[in-house]
């Protein structure tokens, strides 16, 4: 479901029932906020400059789409208009159902296992091995920018929401650095590793983690068929992407 081409998702109708979809999937999942809440921190902030610079740069671009204009508050090109209003409010909803269902993913999938599946349906299990190292190495960094924030506050560095926001700044970059030069040394161990191991010799090669279609895995299936088909009808019906 993270794989719905959200671009063509204006309809507000079928925003609300993903956003419901998405509910369900953290549910089911028992994802643990704890886990997730720098990600959802960071993301939200994004999506807030985001919606402003839409409207720094296209104050009105909410009426172009409608072909209508309802001005709620002030004049001139910065008017704020209700169809604005409207088109950013499908910019957030995009937002709260896609990260969570990218989560999901992320934190519910074997990266072997969805590999091993990859290589299956036709893919080079060179790409498939890659795309698996990438989601195994994401909780690494996290780890690793943790430990280095906390080695950092150890000597003295203070980060913390009392410290002023351009150290809080200049510190984070340090960190960043730290984890840059990390993940280069780290990706260079693995490359060495998989070249003493001949990896990529063989045109094809065997997998410890391999899975057959379940029952659940076909009601997901058979759920994202039925949403993609949904939009397919509602933008026939509404002649169009907004409703």
């Amino acid at each position: 479901m993270p794989f719905i081409d959200i671009g063509a998702s204006f309809d507000l109708r079928y925003l609300l029932l993903l956003i419901v979809v998405t509910i369900v999937g953290l549910t089911v999942a028992g994802i643990r906020w704890r886990y997730v809440s720098a990600v959802v921190y960071f993301v939200g902030v994004f999506a807030l400059m985001n919606v402003v610079l839409i409207y720094v740069f296209a104050p009105q671009y909410g009426v172009s789409l409608f072909h209508h204009k309802t001005a709620l508050l002030g004049s001139g090109p910065y008017a704020l208009t209700l169809e604005q209003l409207v088109y950013e409010s499908i910019v957030l909803m995009k937002y709260v159902f896609s990260l969570p269902l990218a989560l999901i993913f992320l934190l519910t999938t074997n990266p072997s296992e969805f590999a091993a599946e990859l290589n299956k349906i036709g893919v080079s299990y060179r790409i498939a091995y890659a795309v698996a190292l990438t989601l195994r190495y994401i909780p690494d960094v996290q780890q690793e920018f943790v430990t280095i924030s906390h080695a950092q506050q150890a000597r003295g560095y203070d980060m913390s929401k009392k410290a002023p926001l351009v150290q809080r700044v200049r510190g984070a970059a340090g960190i960043l650095m730290s984890l840059l030069f990390l993940s280069l040394a780290r990706i260079d161990d693995i490359s060495r590793s998989m070249d003493l191991r001949r990896f990529g010799k063989e045109k094809r090669r065997s997998w410890y983690y391999q899975q057959t279609f379940r029952r659940n895995d076909w009601v997901v299936l058979v759920g994202m068929v039925v949403l993609v088909l949904l939009e397919v009808v509602l933008i026939r019906v509404t002649d169009g992407r907004f409703w």
